[in-house]
């Protein structure tokens, strides 16, 4: 297998980075859930969150450094007492909020006035939805999690997330079971559509298809069962180099719960921190400059394997 280095050499490739536009920011480890596709080993057992003084550096981060969009993700960011406060001190002042959950969190009952604040935002939801088959579901997941993830989409509906002119976006996130590749998007976006609306009357914007990536729990996994180098060989030989251009560590720089910063939130699970160079979110003037190497290592082909990473 050729080094994802050499993938690019290849392909006449130097990847380097565009307009960066997103800040995304992972609020902690801890989550109520143990997948087993986590890169970032998330779950009870963690106890890393980023304090209120650093979702306050992050906040004025996002200010300064013109940024259109803030991408909240864990762990479970939900769990962080301290989400309320960055989205109330961002919100309004971009243009674009996300928030990713694992829905059994935010849907449970105990986070209402959270939601409120979320629909008050217009705080688009990136919700997990791996399968529309309970026994693949909570193979990843765990038991119970099928019917609690579709309970909290249909409350997600109720609330006008998903819905027709609600300007409330739901986005379903469908991840590989096991030591493959993910199916065709837009084909697997018709049959969630169709499935989710027929048989729960459950309607979302848009659906992502994305390739676990071989680091974390998910790393562990694959070199327990004896997978790693062969699914290290399928990624590669999925290689697709016109998914280069829109890869997200060109638009996006991700802050660990911690406040460093890193190309991507698989380059911060792997610890290869932003331009090769430990660096503090109170330290950056403002988003990476355009043309900046980016550091790669041999995870990076799961953003370019196929259809790429959204």
């Amino acid at each position: 297998m050729v080094s994802f280095a050499q993938a690019l050499s290849q392909n006449q490739i130097h990847l380097q980075r565009g307009k960066t536009d997103t800040l995304q920011v992972n609020l902690g480890l801890v989550c109520n859930q143990v997948c087993k596709h986590c890169h970032l080993d998330a779950g009870p057992h963690r106890s890393e969150m980023m304090t209120g003084s650093t979702v306050r550096q992050v906040a004025e981060y996002a200010l300064r450094g013109g940024f259109t969009t803030l991408d909240i993700t864990g762990g479970a960011p939900e769990l962080n007492p301290h989400l309320p406060e960055l989205i109330s001190l961002v919100g309004g002042k971009l243009p674009r909020i996300m928030l990713r959950s694992n829905l059994t969190l935010l849907t449970g009952g105990q986070y209402d006035e959270l939601l409120e604040l979320l629909k008050q935002h217009q705080v688009a939801l990136v919700v997990s939805f791996p399968s529309l088959s309970p026994s693949q579901l909570e193979a990843q997941r765990g038991k119970g999690v099928f019917g609690d993830s579709v309970a909290g989409l249909q409350r997600l509906n109720s609330l006008g997330w998903g819905r027709p002119n609600s300007g409330l976006e739901l986005d379903l996130v469908a991840n590989p079971a096991g030591a493959f590749l993910p199916p065709q998007q837009d084909a697997a976006q018709t049959r969630f559509r169709e499935e989710l609306g027929r048989r729960w009357d459950i309607s979302f914007n848009n659906l992502f298809t994305l390739a676990n990536v071989p680091l974390g729990r998910f790393r562990q996994w694959l070199m327990r069962s004896g997978n790693y180098q062969g699914y290290l060989e399928k990624l590669a030989e999925g290689f697709n180099p016109c998914t280069v251009d829109n890869l997200m560590c060109r638009s996006l720089v991700s802050v660990s719960w911690d406040g460093h910063l890193y190309d991507c939130d698989f380059n911060l699970a792997a610890g290869i921190p932003l331009g090769g160079q430990l660096t503090h979110v109170s330290q950056m003037p403002g988003p990476p400059p355009q043309g900046a190497t980016i550091p790669i290592s041999e995870h990076c082909y799961t953003c370019t394997a196929g259809s790429g990473f959204t």
